[in-house]
């Protein structure tokens, strides 16, 4: 269900196995109760989210004071996030930015339209994976439902395995991934890695020699050129 990455007097990081709900929902265990029964913690306070099929980073706080200070920094986009997917196939194009307004699409999906009243904003890298699918590598500067997932399939590489938005891909898990997140709390700044290569829950796709080799090549995702995007 998870496996814990680092543990602060205020907070937790923790790697979310994929198709772990992080509410309680369709009979699912509730995550934080499994965290908080593992760390001693009376309660855990969630401070964002991540989709059932995501695995990776999720940072829990241990009191409501920090949650408040965690929350508003991820609402004043001062959180860096990294997420790292496997897509379906070549891109339109190998790098750049997806921005636009998220709408409802049919049932559980969402679209991007073409108005940037409130937009979502993605950018992303991408390297040749094998069997002509591709990997990313995906900075969001917004928080919106499904944003990472919607912004490669508007690119044409709708994430192998997952099962609203490519469900035609045959796979054993979605392949998304909270890869890397950078902060500072209390005058102090935090950074850490989640490698998907490191635990056997997250997947086997991650393994394969292309994929490796581009994955090496990201280890710190913050040094990356990100180009400045003006008005984010």
């Amino acid at each position: 269900m998870f496996d814990i990455i680092y543990t602060h007097s205020d907070f937790i990081v923790i790697n979310k196995h994929p198709g772990v709900s992080v509410h309680k929902d369709d009979g699912d265990v509730m995550l934080m109760q499994e965290v908080a029964k593992y760390t001693g913690d009376k309660k855990l306070y969630l401070v964002h989210r991540l989709d059932k099929m995501t695995s990776g980073i999720l940072l829990l706080a241990r009191s409501s004071t920090a949650a408040s200070e965690l929350a508003q920094q991820f609402a004043n986009r001062e959180i860096q996030k990294f997420y790292l997917a496997i897509g379906s196939k070549k891109p339109k194009k190998k790098q750049g930015l997806v921005k636009g307004d998220m709408e409802r699409s049919r049932r559980s999906s969402w679209k991007l339209s073409a108005s940037h009243n409130n937009p979502a904003i993605t950018q992303f890298f991408s390297l040749a994976a094998d069997n002509g699918q591709r990997l990313f590598l995906c900075k969001p500067h917004t928080g919106k439902t499904h944003q990472i997932r919607v912004a490669l399939k508007s690119v044409g590489s709708a994430i192998v395995g997952d099962p609203i938005y490519n469900p035609a891909s045959d796979a054993e898990r979605g392949y998304l991934h909270a890869f890397a997140i950078r902060f500072v709390y209390q005058n102090q700044p935090f950074s850490f890695i989640c490698d998907p290569r490191e635990f056997a829950q997250c997947g086997q796709l991650w393994h394969q020699s292309v994929v490796n080799e581009g994955l090496n090549q990201w280890l710190t995702p913050w040094d990356l050129p990100w180009p400045q995007i003006k008005n984010a």
